[in-house]
């Protein structure tokens, strides 16, 4: 009998494992060969041993690639974790009009990529809405603003901080430069669609927090402030650990937006790994290097299990006792 529940169980779920087997282990172990070789698709694979490594590593371009995305990571999750806790904290109140305030916040996020690539491409052209609207702030204090070409800037931060205090930073010292303009509105438009999408799983941790421990700490005297800082935070632990990891782990696979919105310009300062990899297996701007772009997608994956490890490791230690 036990034999025979065995096989049925088996059996209900062959169609799931035959099909990891075929499209997720199977297709791994293919790209890991293909890395491995010299492959334009047309032809048959050229083993080459680890060259396409060697050569990713000697790549400035790659390099360049990763530097972007280690600021856009940076900000990108640090700012969405921050906005998505004080936008479930405050839709956590009973304040009238909750539930649509919940409904219109989280809109963003169940919108396409698509979509929203091109509304914001629309706000961020030289005559769009964005310098429109910024403009007419201006107007209001009698000055004047220069429009900016949000999507063909590639003026970085500490360039632009540089410049007011009469310093200058070659484009070709582009490591000190910092995250362009174009990148960080491309930043911008990330944090406005991911944050929704967070805030529902801290408002979901938020309702599971006893309200009793809040008001005792009312009874005792604590502000608002040291309430949150010193239940709601601490609480919230487990959903920080979550959301860090989960938002880095996207992150690190930005491509939709670069590619509708950029594909990699100005100058580089918005290429990223994926639409790198995407560019040199199809061959896109160049000749097709199938293996070359199966190699760095090996490198990417390692250096995501890395970061989601150290995040784990060091984010997740303590939280155990609020789970």
């Amino acid at each position: 009998m036990k034999r025979r529940e065995e096989v049925a169980a088996y059996i209900f779920i062959s169609p799931y494992l035959i099909s990891a087997l075929i499209f997720t282990v199977g297709l791994l172990a293919f790209a890991l060969y293909i890395s491995l070789c010299k492959w334009n698709i047309f032809t048959s694979p050229h083993y080459v041993g680890l060259k396409n490594y060697l050569k990713i590593f000697k790549s400035k371009e790659f390099i360049r690639a990763l530097f972007n995305i280690f600021w856009y990571s940076l900000i990108v999750v640090t700012f969405q974790t921050i906005i998505a806790m004080l936008m479930a904290t405050l839709l956590n109140k009973p304040i009238p009009g909750s539930s649509f305030f919940r409904t219109f916040f989280y809109a963003p996020s169940v919108t396409s990529s698509v979509v929203i690539s091109m509304i914001f491409w629309w706000l961020y052209l030289k005559t769009g809405f964005l310098n429109l609207a910024i403009g007419k702030i201006f107007l209001l204090f009698h000055a004047h603003w220069k429009n900016i070409d949000w999507l063909n800037d590639p003026r970085g931060l500490f360039q632009l901080i540089a410049g007011a205090f009469d310093k200058k930073i070659n484009y070709s010292e582009w490591y000190f430069t910092g995250p362009s303009i174009t990148w960080m509105a491309i930043m911008f438009q990330a944090i406005y669609t991911t944050s929704p999408t967070f805030m529902i799983m801290f408002l979901a941790a938020l309702q599971n927090i006893p309200s009793s421990l809040y008001e005792s700490a009312s009874i005792d005297g604590a502000s608002q402030w040291t309430q949150f800082i010193r239940i709601t935070v601490p609480l919230l632990r487990p959903v920080i650990m979550m959301v860090v990891v989960l938002g880095t782990i996207g992150t690190l696979q930005l491509f939709d937006y670069v590619k509708i919105m950029t594909a990699g310009g100005p100058l580089g300062t918005t290429m990223v790994p994926v639409y790198l990899i995407y560019r040199e297996t199809l061959g896109t701007e160049g000749p097709i290097r199938a293996g070359y772009g199966a190699a760095m997608a090996f490198i990417l994956a390692a250096i995501i299990f890395i970061f989601t490890y150290l995040q784990r490791r060091f984010i997740e230690k303590g939280t155990e006792r609020y789970y």
